[in-house]
């Protein structure tokens, strides 16, 4: 456009150049002005119309350049649709190094490095179903996820740990069935019947809300019917959540299981190996168990939030209703502060003493005194969080004693016990 304004300029100064020099000649005849007004106007008309057309071709033409430049840009990547795995598909794991020393009465110090590594998933499924699996790198007891290391670095075992389906028919409700977490509320995570490790097998089912929850299981400790052994346990626990105040809340409840194995050979390890629980052997040498365990069972666990630290104090009490004697079993403690974020920590204390025949020992604490029932001492514990996923912990069981109720002299059994955990 510029350009075209520039040549009708020059042209009208050609044109007013000519009138001039004609002038200065000889004067023009009013014919030929009006001829060359004529021209003139026609001449302007025209310059008009080549800037209208020179400005539509310089918006067509940026209009091209932009499509092409569309055209040329990288596709947009597609969107994920609302269903992808990656949306009901939870991977979860952790890994634990454990060095330990154990001074078991007259015995040379037991020292040994040990680990717990496992992993797994959980998908959800339409119809509020969830189904989960576990791998644990252990052992096959079922109180004890640790493997030790040694054996000239040979390959360490994997075992199913979990593998579950879980159905939440309407809100605060499930049944479950499979490999599972224990469903059994346990105060601060202790083990006076439960071990923490301890992931039952065969249908558990409950419901919670408004501060009440109701758990019960029925448990199989042998399914397969042609086993002399053949036996299921069953167990139903209630129990309520409230916040007395704006820093004290309580959980509270009762509980009990039936685990009917008198007369029953064991379910795990040497065909005497009963972990503190009474026993008879038949001149065969075959070994039974003396007693039932009708477990009822009482606890509470107490948080107060007016210090800078929390303050948790728990108590947990069974007695076994089937057993006629050495029937009762207890635990106390308190425990300040919660290893969570990086830099925080917790430190706490804890008393046990179980008679032999008060809960089933199989499946309790596997760390006090060895494990099993028959025991009684002291657990001093410790945590720090180097961050969320990271803890370090030491515990020491103090002062502990196992078989007094066998022999009529409990065996002095102490442990000491670092830790560092990963979780992910």
């Amino acid at each position: 456009m510029k350009n075209t304004r520039q040549a009708a300029s020059a042209l009208a100064a050609v044109f007013a150049s000519s009138l001039s020099a004609a002038g200065a000649q000889a004067a023009v005849s009013e014919a030929e002005f009006e001829q060359l007004k004529s021209q003139m106007t026609t001449l302007m008309q025209r310059v008009t119309l080549l800037e209208q057309e020179n400005a539509e071709l310089r918006e067509s033409t940026a209009s091209a350049v932009s499509e092409l430049k569309l055209s040329r840009a990288p596709a947009a990547a597609p969107s994920r649709p609302a269903d992808h795995w990656t949306d009901t598909v939870r991977f979860s794991g952790d890994f634990r190094y454990r060095y330990e020393e154990i001074d078991i009465a007259a015995r040379d110090v037991r020292t040994r490095h040990r680990l717990r590594a496992r992993a797994g998933f959980t998908a959800q499924l339409p119809n509020a179903v969830e189904v989960g699996l576990r791998i644990a790198a252990g052992n096959e007891s079922p109180t004890s996820g640790n493997t030790t290391l040694g054996g000239g670095a040979s390959s360490k075992d994997l075992y199913l740990d979990q593998a579950y389906a879980t159905w939440r028919p309407f809100d605060g409700a499930y049944l479950t069935g499979g490999k599972m977490k224990n469903n059994f509320y346990r105060p601060q995570g202790t083990g006076l019947v439960w071990d923490s490790d301890y992931t039952p097998e065969g249908i558990a089912l409950g419901w919670s809300g408004n501060g009440v929850f109701i758990n019960a299981a029925a448990i199989a400790l042998e399914s397969d019917s042609n086993r002399s052994n053949n036996t299921f346990y069953y167990g139903v626990q209630t129990g309520f959540t409230a916040e007395l105040s704006e820093q004290l809340a309580v959980t509270t409840g009762a509980g009990y299981i039936d685990i009917p194995v008198q007369g029953e050979t064991v379910f795990f390890g040497d065909n005497d190996d009963f972990f503190g629980n009474s026993f008879s052997c038949a001149s065969n040498g075959s070994c039974t168990y003396s007693n039932n365990f009708e477990e009822l069972e009482l606890f509470s666990d107490l948080t107060w939030r007016g210090l800078a630290l929390p303050l948790a104090v728990y108590a947990h009490y069974v007695q076994n209703l089937d057993a006629d004697e050495f029937d009762k079993g207890w635990l106390a403690g308190l425990k300040l502060g919660k290893a969570d974020g990086a830099g925080s920590w917790d430190l706490g204390y804890q008393y046990e003493r179980t008679e032999a025949d008060a809960v089933f020992g199989l499946l309790r604490d596997s760390d006090l005194s060895g494990g099993g029932t028959d025991v009684r001492g002291h657990r001093l514990f410790g945590n720090y969080a180097l961050g969320k996923q990271w803890h370090l912990g030491v515990t020491v069981y103090l002062d502990n004693e196992s078989g007094e109720n066998a022999v009529g002299t409990g065996r002095d059994y102490d442990r000491v016990v670092f830790d560092t955990q990963f979780k992910y």
